[in-house]
C-alpha cells in the first residue's frame, strides 16, 4: 500500500472514531427531556435524529455489498439501478422518516450507544481488510436519496459517506451542550 492510500485509510479511521466519540458525548450529556425535544429543520426529536445518524452507519453493510456487486458489472447497470432508485424517492423518504420514530424508542440511549460502537468497530475492521483494487470499485448512486450520494462513488468514497451524513445532521440537534 502506498503512502497516499495509507493516509486515506488513516483519515477515514479518524473520522469514524471522531463520530463515535461525538455520538457518545451527545448521548451521555443529553437528559431524557433533551432527547424528547424537537430538532431544527426536521420533524424528529433529538433522540430520533440521533438514531437516524446511527442508521447512516448501519446502512454501510448493505451499501458496501451493493457496490461490490455493481462495481464488477458494466457501469450502465448501476446507472440504470440508480435511476430506478431515484424514481422511488418518495417511498424511500417515508421509510427513512418512519424508521427513527421506532428505532430510537426500541433501542433507547444505551442500545444506540452500544450499536454505534459495534457498527464502528465493524467498519474499522472491514476498512483494514479492503484490498486497494476494491477501494477503487465504482457505482452510480441515487442522488435524490441523500445529498451526500454522488452520481458515481468508489468504495473509498462510501466509507466517508456516513460521517458526512452524521456531521450534517449533528447541526440540526438542539441539545443543550453538544460541544460544537
Amino acid at each position: 500500500m502506498d503512502d497516499a492510500a495509507a493516509a486515506g485509510r488513516r483519515a477515514i479511521h479518524e473520522e469514524l472514531e471522531r463520530a463515535r466519540t461525538t455520538f457518545h458525548r451527545l448521548l451521555d450529556s443529553a437528559t431524557d427531556a433533551d432527547l424528547r425535544r424537537g430538532t431544527e429543520g426536521t420533524r424528529w426529536t433529538n433522540g430520533q435524529l440521533l438514531f437516524h445518524m446511527l442508521f447512516g452507519y448501519i446502512l454501510m453493510r448493505p451499501l458496501l455489498v451493493l457496490l461490490r456487486v455493481f462495481g464488477r458489472l458494466p457501469r450502465s447497470t448501476s446507472r440504470a439501478f440508480a435511476r430506478v432508485l431515484n424514481a422511488a424517492t418518495e417511498p424511500f423518504d417515508v421509510v427513512n422518516y418512519l424508521g427513527p420514530l421506532g428505532g430510537a424508542r426500541v433501542l433507547g440511549r444505551r442500545g444506540m450507544g452500544a450499536l454505534f460502537d459495534r457498527v464502528i468497530a465493524w467498519l474499522h475492521h472491514r476498512l483494514d481488510a479492503e484490498k486497494e483494487a476494491d477501494l477503487a470499485l465504482v457505482m452510480h448512486y441515487p442522488t435524490r436519496w441523500d445529498p451526500f450520494f454522488q452520481d458515481v462513488m468508489t468504495i473509498a468514497d462510501l466509507y466517508r459517506y456516513p460521517t458526512q451524513h452524521f456531521d450534517f445532521h449533528r447541526r440540526q440537534l438542539t441539545l443543550a451542550d453538544d460541544g460544537r
